[in-house]
C-alpha cells in the first residue's frame, strides 16, 4: 500500500486498514514512518516478505525517507518527488514478485506538479508508463456492479470523436482478459452500452450505434467474447439487468460512474487494467478538508485492498 499524498487522508487510511483486515490482508505500507498519525504501532522491515510476522497490532512498514514532514490539509511541494518514488517503487516490487498487487492511496496532481514537475495526467498513465506504456483502462468494481468508461477525463462534447471504434475495442478487450485472468470468471459476459439515448433508436437518435458499435461487436462476438449490445444505458442498471453481465463497457465517464457510486458509494474500488500487476485504489481523492481529524471512512480503502487479494488468489 503506497503512502499518497503524505498531507491527505491516506497515511491514517492505512492504519484503519490494518486494525479492520488484520491477518485477512497481509500488506506493507510503503512511506515516510514520519507521516503516520502520531502514536501508531508500526514496525520497521527491510522486505515485503517480512511483513507477515509483524504483529497484528502493529503496521508494517517499508520505510522512504521524504523531505520534509507532513502536514495533514497543506501539501508541501518539497515531498513531491518522494510520492514519485514510492509509486516507482512499488512497481518495482510487484514486477519482480516481491509483493502480489498494489493499493495505491490518492495522490494530488497539482502538488506533484508544483513539486516535481509531474508529467502525467495522473497515476493511471505514470504506472502504464512503469509497466512499459502498456495499454490500460479503468474498472471501477463493486460486489454489486463492475464499469469500465472507454473515454474517462475528457469534455462531454469530445466523446462523439473520441469514441472510436479502436478505443472501444481495447476498453472491451482488456476487460475481457481481466475478468478471466484477474476476477477468475472462466466465460466473461459483457454488457455494452450505447452512446446515444436508446442507443440511438435505430439511428433517430444518433448513427454511431449502428455505424460503429454494432459491427464491433458482431465481430468480437464471433470471436467468441459473450458482448451483449449495444444496449440502452438507462435500462443497464437495475438488478435484474446487472445478474445478466459481469462487466459494463461503458461509453464515457458519467455514464459508468453515475450508476456505481449511487449504487455503492463507498465500497467502489478503481482498478486498473491492462497492468502486467494487480493494481487497486480507493475510489476517493485526497481529502484535504478532513485529513488528520481521524474521521475519514476507511471503507474503500479495505475494499481496494480486499480486491487485490482476491484478484492476486484468482490469477491463473
Amino acid at each position: 500500500m503506497t503512502c499518497g499524498e503524505p498531507a491527505g487522508v491516506g497515511p491514517e487510511l492505512a492504519v484503519l486498514c490494518r486494525r479492520i483486515l488484520g491477518a485477512e490482508v497481509p500488506f506493507v505500507w510503503l512511506g515516510d514512518p514520519r507521516h503516520l498519525p502520531k502514536g501508531t504501532p508500526l514496525q520497521i522491515i527491510s522486505t515485503p516478505a517480512e511483513a507477515q510476522a509483524v504483529p497484528q497490532d502493529s503496521l508494517p512498514v517499508l520505510a522512504h525517507d521524504f523531505a520534509a514532514p507532513n502536514q495533514p490539509g497543506q501539501p508541501d511541494p518539497a515531498n513531491a518527488a518522494g510520492v514519485i518514488e514510492v509509486i516507482a517503487r512499488a512497481v518495482d516490487l510487484a514486477l519482480s514478485g516481491r509483493v502480489a498487487g498494489i493499493v495505491t492511496a490518492p495522490i494530488h496532481k497539482k502538488a506533484l506538479k508544483d513539486g516535481a514537475d509531474f508529467a502525467f495526467p495522473g497515476h493511471t498513465e505514470f504506472l502504464a508508463h512503469l509497466a512499459g506504456d502498456v495499454p490500460v483502462a479503468m474498472m471501477l468494481a463493486s460486489p454489486l456492479l463492475r464499469v469500465v468508461p472507454a473515454t474517462i477525463h475528457i469534455p462531454l462534447s469530445k466523446v462523439p470523436t473520441a469514441l472510436t471504434a479502436e478505443v472501444l475495442e481495447q476498453a472491451i478487450r482488456l476487460t475481457h482478459k481481466a475478468l478471466r485472468d484477474q476476477f477468475g470468471i472462466a466465460a466473461p459476459r459483457i454488457a455494452l452500452a450505447g452512446l446515444n439515448p436508446h442507443a440511438g433508436e435505430g439511428g433517430a437518435m444518433g448513427s454511431e450505434e449502428a455505424r460503429m458499435m454494432a459491427p464491433l461487436a458482431s465481430r468480437l462476438r464471433a470471436e467468441g467474447i459473450d458482448l451483449r449490445g449495444p444496449l440502452p444505458a438507462d435500462t443497464m442498471f437495475h438488478a435484474r439487468a446487472r445478474a445478466g453481465y459481469d462487466a459494463a463497457v461503458c461509453a464515457y465517464h458519467d455514464q459508468a460512474l453515475i450508476p456505481i457510486k449511487t449504487l455503492d458509494f463507498d465500497g467502489g474500488v478503481n482498478v486498473t487494467l491492462g497492468l502486467p500487476f494487480i493494481r487497486t485504489s480507493p475510489d476517493h481523492g485526497t481529502a484535504f478538508d478532513i485529513a488528520g481529524q481521524g474521521i475519514a471512512l476507511p471503507d474503500s480503502t479495505v475494499a481496494a485492498a480486499r480486491l487485490a487479494w482476491q484478484m492476486a488468489a484468482a490469477r491463473p
